[in-house]
């Protein structure tokens, strides 16, 4: 049984922005266009043992506000992963205990099993 930790509500509410976060970024990205730079179109040749043709559309690249909206994402989600990685708290953590840590606290918002 993995062991408990007793983390403190403030690196649990930053990690849960941290995942709000990156999922946010994640959907966002869906709706930008391939390339930040405009560019060409491109297919590729037949794939061997395969009828599949790779291609793209032309790209028209990135808004000026799009390009914004990317930056304060990744800036975000610097300034998110700073805060969790480095938290007072990992001091505490012995050091053979941190990955365990760690990845107990990506699971910690999951319900207990019974």
């Amino acid at each position: 049984m993995p062991k408990a930790f007793p983390f403190p509500q403030d690196l649990l509410d930053a990690r849960a922005v941290l995942d709000e976060t990156r999922a946010a970024s994640e959907e966002y990205s869906k709706t930008l266009p391939w390339s930040a730079e405009p560019m060409p179109g491109w297919e590729s040749d037949k794939q061997l043992h395969s009828n599949y043709i790779s291609s793209k559309p032309d790209s028209p690249g990135y808004t000026e506000d799009r390009a914004a909206e990317v930056t304060r994402f990744r800036a975000r989600l610097l300034e998110l992963s700073t805060t969790v990685s480095t938290h007072p708290f990992w001091d505490s953590v012995e050091a053979g205990d941190r990955v365990e840590a760690r990845m107990a606290l990506k699971h910690a918002h999951e319900p207990a099993e019974a």
